[in-house]
């Protein structure tokens, strides 16, 4: 046989075919068997590792948390309103031991959250045990429309374990006088 040559055979009602042809033809379809289980399996594979990247991630959160505020001295304050209808928060200023530690301007959409229930964390942060002063500087417009703005001051004892401390404003008709309290939740 020369080389190039085709070799034939003879099928059925004398169709020629091509032996390469058929060959290439079982090739393909085996490559394309193979191709198929091994993208599955690439897809099983990269599932898996996307699973794993979350509970890493998830892991690497909370190791952070740990670290950057350990629980035995670590300080949260947080913030609700009493009357929901009373006032119209602006702004709020947080300190710590006369160091500015948070501020916030309110957005509509935070205000209506505020006004449903809602409790909003100002700070997390650490302090060392012992006596401390948390001051909250707050600007808002009461329910007659008139602008305000209060000060007030919480002394408080950091103890060993986490301390967590609410902030609530309140501003009760017929004035509508904003008032600041402060509770330390056990």
């Amino acid at each position: 046989m020369v080389a190039g040559a085709q070799q034939t055979v003879t099928v059925g009602r004398q169709v020629r075919v091509a032996w390469p042809v058929i060959v290439v033809m079982v090739v393909a379809s085996l490559l394309g068997f193979t191709c198929s289980a091994f993208a599955e399996s690439l897809d099983e594979e990269i599932d898996r590792l996307k699973a794993d990247v979350a509970d890493l991630s998830q892991a690497l959160y909370q190791l952070e948390e740990d670290v950057l505020y350990p629980v035995d001295t670590q300080v949260a304050v947080f913030l609700t309103l009493r009357n929901r209808e009373g006032l119209n928060l602006d702004s709020v200023e947080l300190y710590l031991n006369e160091t500015p530690v948070a501020s916030h301007l309110y957005t509509d959409q935070e205000r209506d959250s505020l006004k449903q229930g809602g409790v909003q964390r100002l700070y997390i942060g650490n302090l060392p045990h012992g006596a401390h002063q948390l001051k909250a500087v707050l600007t808002a417009r009461s329910a007659k429309e008139r602008f305000v703005r209060r000060e007030a001051t919480h002394q408080f004892r950091k103890r060993p374990g986490e301390s967590r401390i609410q902030m609530t404003l309140d501003a009760a008709a017929p004035d509508y006088e904003p008032v600041v309290s402060f509770q330390e939740w056990k």
